[in-house]
């Protein structure tokens, strides 16, 4: 007879729910405002490709998985 299956929990408590919301939310501003600004305020000559690609990537991923439904 198998034993039986442990319930899947969270590993952060509930308790901590929104403050990690807040958290996030200003992580996510403050990553969003940096690329906005760093686009605004350079010229096309010190742009730099790799910088803006790993920017595009990670934004990128991120909403993937969100409409892929794996909430980060």
């Amino acid at each position: 007879m198998a034993p039986p299956a442990k319930a899947i929990t969270s590993p952060v408590p509930d308790a901590w729910y929104p403050t990690l919301a807040v958290f996030m939310l200003a992580i996510g501003l403050v990553l969003t405002a940096s690329f906005f600004i760093y686009e605004a305020t350079s010229s096309k000559r010190n742009r730099s490709l790799a910088k803006e690609l790993t920017t595009g990537g990670g934004f990128g991923s991120l909403f993937l998985l969100l409409s892929a439904g794996v909430y980060v």
